[in-house]
């Protein structure tokens, strides 16, 4: 697992050891930046479920302002915290220890980029769709990453269904802000 681009570019990351952390391949996550690229320059970003932290670290790679990484594994929290380390992006990142629900009830903070690549399979995409109604900003973009089979709601709060991308297992799924 590397940092495909940007300022880390190349930079090999670490990944939690076990099989709770499932790794955004190459492919997957070039895909994920080449939908975001044009909204990441100066992007305030959510990487809620961080895992190993390699979606957020490849956003701040490509110009996002900052990036607030959630999780509820302090296992997980520690390898994002070396990753962000590795890669000298202290500065802009904020980890975050924290269950991911709670995090989005709690939270001030106003993100123009929320990427979501919870476990398969255990609706956790949709609770927290029906959540960022009050933490993402106008013209915000939220992408999910699920099994291809998984089927998430069209219209959950204030966001839209953009955009759906099938990469054999994986789908990724692209809302947008709907000022309603």
């Amino acid at each position: 697992m590397r940092v495909i681009t940007g300022s880390a570019r190349g930079r090999r990351l670490l990944s939690p050891e076990g099989f709770d952390v499932r790794p955004t391949t190459d492919k997957v996550k070039e895909s994920i930046f080449n939908i975001l690229q044009f909204d990441l320059p100066d992007a305030v970003v959510l990487d809620l479920f961080a895992g190993s932290g390699q979606l957020g670290i490849e956003a701040l790679s490509r110009g996002a302002e900052c990036c607030y990484f959630v999780d509820s594994s302090k296992k997980s929290l520690e390898t994002v915290k070396a990753n962000v380390d590795l890669c000298r992006f202290n500065d802009k990142a904020k980890v975050v220890f924290s269950d991911s629900f709670a995090f989005l009830k709690s939270t001030d903070c106003k993100f123009d980029i929320v990427l979501l690549d919870p476990p398969y399979n255990k609706q956790l995409c949709d609770r927290a769709l029906e959540l960022l109604g009050d933490v993402v900003l106008p013209d915000s973009i939220v992408l999910c990453e699920t099994q291809a089979d998984e089927v998430l709601p069209v219209n959950p709060g204030n966001l839209v269904l953009d955009r759906e991308y099938h990469y054999s297992s994986i789908k990724l799924t692209v809302y947008r802000f709907a000022d309603v």
